[in-house]
Parts: structure tokens; C-alpha cells; sequence
């Protein structure tokens, strides 16, 4: 999961629509030096099925990979210790209600949000902040039809060849940590932010679609990013900057060595000065690219 998890998410189907005209497609940068070739590019995780966005580029790359980049391990084994993961970290002690967590005001709205998206508020009222964000907008997104299976990952994993070894640069356990993290204050905010928008701007996610389709960086980095600088500064630096520095350091040593590498993460993770291309250029590799 990436901060795109905490954006708006009801317009993906009027974004397939808007998505821009058929050559569109989403940004890819590619890494190079004198034996190696590294393909970056920015996924949104959960989409409608049927959508076509994969560029040329990235086929070509899948085609010829001798290794892959997720920000997890893509299989049936990793979801369920995520989920298990999840329901151990993310459930509040017995004597702890959510709604009273919250104050009347935002308790009221999370009311109203779980009833319009089918989230039974006995389930919500159990969980810690953040989890209960993350059930919100896995609600939104099944209302609109979209699912982890339609996803950037999945398919990718699909499309390249078997012979291309698969890699993570976190495990279930540590993207855990991460999420769960935040102090309570933290978490709160975050989750008041991501009800308001729900409620407030229910096409958001359309515009973030539609600029992911069109290649558009400006868009993206309003939509993915900003609402994530603005609710905190330590939320953006543990899932955005510093994951960012951690993987460039482990995409440098890749790079050290020779062959072809396809990298699939988040897109938020790869646009602006704390993107990983933008340090990957800092190291002094020739990055292409928006």
C-alpha cells in the first residue's frame, strides 16, 4: 500500500471515461548505465477490471527481464500473513471504541460514510484508525468495482516472463509496522482527512486516474501526494520519503550489477524531488523520463 490507498475513491468508473485519448498512457522511466537497464513505473494498485494502460514500454521490458521489483511479494501467501498482520495490529484494545475515540463530529461522519459504503460500524468502531481508514476504502473501491486483482501488480506479474526472478523490497511484516505506526493523533487526522474527502469530493479519484492514464506528473502529485504532506509532515516521511531513499539504495547496488530489471511500485513513489528516479539521478545514473 501506498499513499494512494488514502485518496479519494469513488469516480473510477466515470475515470475510465475521462481517461484521456487512446495513446495516452502512464509515465515510465527508464535507468541506464554501461551493462544495465532498470524500467520504473508507478502503479495504482486496485483498478477496474478491462482497463488498457500498460505502455509499450514497459511490454517490451516485461519481455526481457531477468528480474522484477514490487513493493511486496505478489502470491497468495503474503496476502494472508498481510491480512493476518493487519487484524492483529490494527484491532483496539477491549475497554476502546473508535467512535469514541473520535470526536462527536467526526464519529458522526464516520458513521454516515460506513453506512453509504456497506461497512458495518460494529466492525469499524473495533479497529485502530488507520486500519479502520484502510476498510473504508477497500469498501469504496468494491463499490466501484475495482479490485486488488485488476491491479498494476497482478497483471504485471502475469504479463512477464516465469523466468524472471520476482523481489520485494518490504515484507508483510514491515509494511505492517509502517502503517501501524503513527500515534493515535496521527492516525486520527489522517482518517478525518480521508472521511472529509469521501464525503466532499467523491469524483477525486477520477482526476488522479485520469492523470495516471495521461502521464500527467503535475496532477499526480497534487492528487497522491499533497493530501499526504498536508495531514503529516512524519506520515509522508515513513511512507513516502524515507521508503523512497531506502529502495534507491537497494535499486543502486542492482544497478551496480548488469542485466534488465522491470521496478512496479506506487506512483507516488516516483514523481517530485523525493521520487526514486529524481535520487536515482542524484547518484549520477542517466534517468529518461518525466
Amino acid at each position: 500500500m501506498t499513499p494512494l490507498w488514502k485518496r479519494g475513491l469513488i469516480g473510477i468508473a466515470a475515470a475510465l471515461s475521462l481517461a484521456g485519448a487512446a495513446h495516452a498512457r502512464p509515465p515510465v522511466w527508464v535507468v541506464r548505465d554501461k551493462d544495465s537497464e532498470l524500467v520504473l513505473f508507478g502503479s495504482v494498485h486496485i483498478l477496474p477490471p478491462n482497463l488498457d494502460w500498460a505502455p509499450p514500454v514497459l511490454t517490451e521490458a516485461l519481455k526481457k527481464a531477468d528480474d522484477l521489483w514490487f513493493e511486496l511479494p505478489i502470491d497468495a501467501a503474503s496476502e494472508a500473513e498481510t491480512a493476518q498482520l493487519a487484524a492483529r495490529a490494527g484491532v483496539l484494545p477491549p475497554d476502546q471504541s473508535l467512535f469514541k475515540l473520535l470526536s462527536p463530529k467526526d464519529a458522526e461522519q464516520l458513521g454516515r460514510m460506513a453506512a453509504a459504503y456497506n461497512v458495518s460500524p460494529d466492525l469499524v468502531d473495533r479497529l485502530q484508525p488507520w486500519l479502520a481508514e484502510i476498510a473504508l476504502a477497500g469498501a469504496a473501491y468494491r463499490k466501484a468495482g475495482a479490485d486488488a486483482a485488476s491491479g498494476v501488480e497482478k497483471t504485471i506479474s502475469a504479463m512477464a516472463s516465469p523466468r524472471a526472478q520476482r523481489h520485494a523490497f518490504e515484507t508483510p511484516a514491515e509494511q505492517i509496522q509502517m502503517l501501524s505506526a503513527g500515534s493515535q493523533d496521527e492516525q486520527i487526522a489522517s482518517l478525518r482527512e480521508t472521511l472529509q474527502e469521501m464525503e466532499d469530493q467523491p469524483d477525486e479519484f477520477q482526476v488522479l486516474v485520469k492523470a495516471w492514464i495521461d502521464g500527467d506528473i503535475k496532477v499526480l502529485d497534487r492528487e497522491a501526494l499533497d493530501p499526504v504532506r498536508k495531514a503529516s509532515a512524519s506520515l509522508f516521511r515513513r511512507l513516502v520519503s524515507d521508503r523512497n531513499a531506502r529502495w534507491a539504495e537497494v535499486l543502486d547496488a542492482r544497478l551496480k550489477g548488469h542485466g534488465r530489471t522491470v521496478v512496479v511500485v506506487g506512483v507516488g513513489h516516483l514523481i517530485g524531488p523525493d521520487g526514486v528516479p529524481a535520487k536515482l539521478r542524484a547518484l549520477g545514473y542517466s534517468v529518461t523520463g518525466p
